[in-house]
């Protein structure tokens, strides 16, 4: 029988008042997802079969270490909308192979796709993440067009993805957002096993958390799983409004059902629910 103890729920408004079990587990998607190995296995073998079988320019550099590199999937038309995906992992783990298959949601729609990676963290401090993402899309808005892709881009990101599509917002070369079950406020994550390898200082937490920066008026879906951890849920919940509140423009989109591992299912299908809401952002 499993351990697992779901977390209470407002894990911001009533933080001090939880166990050092509750506070572990609550942003512990593994735990609280018992199929999520099968889910990314699945999904890591589809992306392997799609980078064997798909046209595309892979493991194109835009930073100095192996990480900092770029796969390219470039539509027909060089002027046509790319999607850029950053994917999740807690800033920890992860990397862009294992997630290519999303791109099957918006390519047969004739919009380009384009997976960007990362160093992670211990070995680069989440200030240095960040801007390594902004590095790669100042790249891509530079040299896209020598590969294809010339088009408005909209970034969409995943879990540690989505907290840092909500950083890429204000990038110049970003014309609208997608964050996909993301991590809003980063304050929590020091009382958890996550800051083992984020070492997050007071400045990170004040500059890098997404619902303590000014609202970036450029439009953003903010999207969750309604079978997601509490924290995730309510961070998602909270910069919604946030950004209501200044009149930013983006729907809050509750996926019914979806965990914080098959809501991907979603952006990988050409007709399902984020895919529809990537298409709207540009409307």
């Amino acid at each position: 029988m499993s351990s697992y103890l779901p977390p209470r729920r407002a894990p911001h408004g009533e933080w001090a008042y939880l166990t050092r079990q509750e506070r572990d587990l609550a942003y512990n998607n593994t735990a609280a997802t018992p199929n999520a190995a099968d889910i990314q296995a699945k999904r890591a073998a589809a992306s392997a079969a799609f980078r064997a079988s798909r046209p595309g320019k892979l493991d194109v550099p835009y930073g100095e270490t192996e990480r900092t590199k770029w796969d390219l999937f470039p539509a027909a038309e060089p002027t046509s909308p790319c999607l850029v995906f950053i994917h999740g992992g807690y800033w920890q783990r992860g990397s862009r192979d294992i997630v290519s298959v999303l791109a099957e949601g918006v390519r047969p729609l004739g919009w380009s796709v384009a997976f960007i990676g990362y160093d992670i963290t211990p070995h680069v401090t989440l200030t240095e993440l960040v801007a390594q993402i902004h590095a790669g899309l100042n790249w891509l808005g530079e040299h896209g067009p020598d590969h294809g892709i010339a088009g408005p881009i909209v970034v969409a990101g995943h879990s540690a993805g989505g907290h840092l599509t909500a950083m890429a917002l204000s990038n110049q070369h970003v014309a609208a957002g997608l964050s996909i079950s993301g991590v809003f406020e980063l304050g929590p994550l020091r009382d958890t096993p996550l800051n083992d390898a984020l070492k997050l200082t007071d400045e990170e937490v004040e500059t890098l958390s997404p619902l303590r920066l000014p609202v970036v008026m450029k439009p953003m879906g903010i999207a969750y799983g309604t079978n997601e951890l509490p924290a995730l849920m309510e961070d998602s919940r909270h910069l919604h409004a946030l950004r209501a509140n200044a009149h930013a423009p983006g729907p809050l989109i509750p996926v019914v059902g979806a965990n914080h591992f098959d809501i991907l299912d979603e952006l990988q299908k050409p007709d399902g629910l984020l895919t529809r809401a990537v298409l709207d952002l540009l409307r």
